[in-house]
């Protein structure tokens, strides 16, 4: 019996600390723009790409004098 009283106080517990966390999430505002992100991922706010840099140039054979 001591296994069920447990089990029920923990089980009231964890849905008291779930509701506070979900309260907790309504009142900081994570709920407050249900339609945003669908249209978020439409918007073009990414900066061009840069070109890629030029290859360096090669190193030239030192001059022979003769």
């Amino acid at each position: 019996m001591g296994t069920i009283g447990f089990l029920i106080v923990l089980s009231l517990s964890l849905g008291l600390a779930a509701w506070l966390f979900f309260l907790w999430s309504v009142k900081s505002g994570q709920y407050d723009d249900p339609e945003g992100p669908k249209y978020r991922m439409l918007d073009d706010d990414d900066e061009p790409t840069a070109r890629p840099a030029p290859p360096p140039p090669e190193p030239r054979a030192p001059d022979r004098e003769r």
